[in-house]
């Protein structure tokens, strides 16, 4: 391995405007944490073209929905494929990284997501709902997302977006994992408040039901949040697959959780970059 440390380029967006977050005091914990492992620099996700080859693998954090530079986003994407970069998360992701179609394919496929479709003609196959959500197919943190009626529901759906039922929740629930392995669970109480978060104690339910998407999904390194909502009926169902930059809500677990985190993620971090210089 060249130098004596891996050098990473973490790309973050430190002034992204989350609503009820703060993504840049994430980003400031974890890497005043990564650097006693790795030669560590931070960078704007418009900037990481032009810094990537300096670096042994280009980790992907709070950066930011990629709407906001698709083109930008997407070259980086290609260069990064064509040139073999590591990147972390691997950009190999079938999930949100790759647009929303999966929650289609997860739904046509019989897997516990809230229903979805994507044209006018197949929304009979929903449950009967008062009003629908509507959401672009490449939206991310809430950009775009409609509650509309039936009848506009139906004018909507033409390709572009995916509609699904409003479900009636008790309360929505997150599961982080670390590469594959499950590493903590946060829900918000109270349904109108989305990123006001709690630990949650997962039950031997809830990891199976999320490890079936982190399985499905097959990425090998990477974080990645399964989000849920927990309906009347005590089921859960899938609300989105996050596998390009999860937002970890750090500041809502106690100390000892926050570090086993950290450990965890700077465990697969080294074994990522490890394998650059591993003889093929």
């Amino acid at each position: 391995m060249p130098g004596a440390r891996p050098r990473l380029l973490y790309v973050t967006d430190l002034a992204y405007p989350a609503r009820g977050r703060r993504y840049c005091d994430e980003d400031i914990h974890l890497t005043s944490r990564l650097r006693e492992h790795f030669d560590l620099a931070l960078c704007h996700p418009l900037d990481a073209v032009a810094l990537m080859d300096a670096y042994d693998a280009v980790v992907v954090r709070n950066s930011g929905p990629v709407l906001g530079y698709q083109a930008a986003y997407d070259d980086f994407r290609a260069r990064a494929l064509s040139s073999g970069t590591r990147v972390y998360n691997p950009l190999t992701g079938r999930a949100d990284m790759a647009g929303k179609q999966y929650l289609l394919e997860l739904s046509a496929a019989g897997f516990p997501v809230i229903p979805t479709v994507d044209r006018a003609e197949d929304l009979h196959l929903l449950p009967a709902a008062d009003r629908y959500v509507v959401k672009p197919k490449l939206g991310a943190d809430s950009l775009g997302l409609r509650v509309v009626a039936p009848g506009q529901a139906a004018r909507l759906a033409t390709g572009g977006v995916l509609v699904q039922p409003r479900v009636d929740f008790i309360h929505e629930v997150s599961f982080y994992f670390v590469d594959d392995d499950f590493q903590y669970a946060l829900h918000a109480p109270d349904p109108r408040q989305r990123w006001q978060l709690e630990p949650y104690a997962a039950t031997a339910a809830d990891l199976e039901f999320a490890r079936r998407f982190i399985d499905w999904n097959g990425l090998g390194h990477g974080i990645q949040r399964v989000d849920a909502c927990r309906t009347r009926d005590g089921r859960l169902l899938l609300v989105e697959l996050e596998d390009l930059n999860p937002y970890l809500s750090l500041d809502a677990l106690p100390e000892e959780a926050r570090d086993a985190f950290v450990t965890a993620f700077t465990a697969s971090l080294s074994r990522f970059v490890q394998g650059a210089f591993s003889p093929a």
